[in-house]
């Protein structure tokens, strides 16, 4: 996955190549690490290679502005997990924190530099309608106005409809499990929320092995490639950090996988992070995860695939028929989530929505 013009990934690869890079070099490189939300981890790098003073001004102004723009989300993010807290402690509920709201609770280094567009939780299924309806007196509404959207969410996914702060602003998705109930795979989100781990009190975040194997199974079940890079590192990082500072780690991986239905998700993140980042994992668990692998033919169709939708998406990033490969694993993505049955219908409505949506927008586009 070595070619020039993917210059970003060089980089995080190599990160003191930063030292040598031409001003058509940051051209290139800004807008690559801009579209996959990476400025700001880019910034770290360059910290990390105390680069500072060796530098350009001018990218430095692009990476440090995104950094500093993360650090600022990362203080609204513990402002908004206290309010969650409360609202959640009142009815005895743990706030479970999912995704880059739980590497920023608690501190992971895949944090730094990092950017979320919202808060995820985690709770059972039986509690969820006093959970939204607390949200709801706290200023928390829908952000889905369409009946058959909120029908939507409340029948077949795995989260209700998104919640928007009346005067925050900011987003929130309540989940009651890791995958839509009508999925191919079948995780059991009793299971998970038996082997949370507190980071602050009552705020919680999911056991190591399961926060890589949630977010092997976010990427790698949602048809939304825009930052599958950053998802990749995120990945690539909390491997890395739990297998120096969690015992037992490797060897609880897999198993644990295989438990949860989700051992598919778990060989992509594996086998992915090794081909692109270079990730050390054992070869036992590299063995042991094979076990999710697909058939030699769909191997390589799945690798032509997730080598084209996991770049930046940029124009200097990507290969012949990029467009093809996240349109096709966008419907895969949809496959997965829901039944044929189910399935057609609700992609023949979207379609049919986005065409009303085009036909309005261009009908009043000439309009003073």
């Amino acid at each position: 996955m070595s070619d020039q013009s993917y210059l970003l990934l060089e980089v995080i690869r190599a990160p003191e190549r930063l030292a040598r890079l031409s001003m058509a070099d940051w051209n290139r490189l800004i807008p690559q690490a801009r579209h996959a939300l990476l400025l700001g981890k880019l910034h770290a790098l360059i910290l990390e290679q105390d680069l500072l003073k060796v530098l350009p001004e001018k990218p430095l102004n692009h990476t440090l502005s995104a950094y500093l723009a993360s650090e600022k989300q990362h203080a609204t993010t513990a402002w908004e997990a206290l309010k969650l807290e409360r609202a959640l402690g009142s009815l005895e509920i743990p706030l479970v924190l999912l995704k880059g709201g739980a590497y920023i609770q608690a501190k992971l280094p895949v944090s730094t530099g990092r950017l979320l567009s919202d808060i995820d939780i985690l709770v059972t299924r039986d509690r969820l309608d006093e959970v939204e309806e607390n949200l709801h007196s706290r200023g928390w509404r829908s952000s889905k106005q369409d009946s058959y959207d909120d029908r939507y969410y409340r029948e077949w996914m795995h989260e209700i409809p998104p919640l928007k702060h009346i005067t925050r602003g900011s987003f929130l998705d309540v989940h009651h499990t890791i995958l839509p109930p009508t999925a191919k795979y079948k995780p059991d989100a009793e299971k998970i929320l038996a082997d949370i781990r507190e980071v602050s009190p009552n705020v919680y975040t999911l056991s190591p092995v399961d926060m890589v194997i949630h977010s092997a199974t976010h990427l790698f079940h949602e048809g939304d490639f825009d930052h599958g890079l950053r998802d990749i590192i995120d990945l690539h990082g909390l491997l890395i950090h739990f297998s120096d500072n969690e015992p037992g780690f490797w060897e609880a991986l897999v198993p644990r996988a295989i438990e949860l239905d989700l051992i598919n998700p778990l060989y992509y993140a594996l086998h992915y992070c090794q081909l692109i980042l270079g990730s050390e994992i054992p070869d036992f668990v590299l063995k042991q995860a094979e076990k999710g692998k697909p058939n030699a033919l769909m191997s390589g169709v799945m690798d032509w695939l997730f080598m084209r939708a996991l770049r930046p998406d940029h124009p200097s990033c990507d290969l012949p028929f990029t467009s093809l490969a996240r349109s096709l694993l966008y419907i895969r993505s949809h496959y997965l989530r829901m039944p044929l049955h189910l399935l057609i219908p609700h992609l023949t409505r979207k379609a049919w929505k986005r065409r009303v949506a085009e036909n309005k927008q261009e009908a009043t586009a000439g309009l003073p």
